[in-house]
């Protein structure tokens, strides 16, 4: 990780999680990697609070600043994705007509993958066209996305 001016690192129901910001915005997570702390970060402690909230199931949404790096399309995306309601799904296919690129499927799933940071923008509640989970780029993989949408009472195809 670079152009990063703090860092947080802490245990979580679901593995440890790292988080990262720039510009006291958040930046990055990292799901199942502990990372050297530096800096110091209002930003930081705020999300790490939210975030510990919604895995013990005491919060459905995040209200924090954050600053994303990525191509305009995957900015799109990623809109798209923090719109979807906790609780609910979007197919990739849905994102990619949401987005005005309905053959855009393939790319929607790189943008998903690229998200940096999952769970505050719900990567988690994106499926494949069937509803069944297809992967997750965070900590254990699909178990961690298993994990996320149990939270969120979400029932999807292995």
């Amino acid at each position: 990780m670079d152009n990063f001016d703090a860092s947080i690192s802490f245990e979580s129901p679901i593995g440890p999680i790292s988080i990262y910001s720039r510009n006291n915005k958040v930046a990055a997570v990292n799901i199942g990697e502990r990372c050297a702390h530096f800096g110091s970060s209002k930003a930081l402690k705020d999300a790490q609070r939210q975030l510990l909230k919604y895995l013990a199931g005491k919060s459905t949404k995040f209200e924090l600043d954050y600053e994303l790096q990525g191509t305009e399309f995957q900015k799109a995306v990623w809109r798209q994705i923090a719109a979807i309601p906790f609780g609910k799904t979007m197919t990739y296919s849905e994102i990619a007509a949401a987005v005005g690129n309905p053959k855009a499927v393939r790319a929607v799933g790189g943008a998903v993958g690229a998200n940096p940071i999952p769970i505050f923008i719900g990567c988690h509640r994106v499926l494949g066209a069937t509803g069944k989970i297809t992967g997750y780029s965070g900590g254990d993989g699909i178990p961690t996305k298993r994990a996320l949408l149990a939270i969120e009472k979400i029932m999807a195809k292995d």
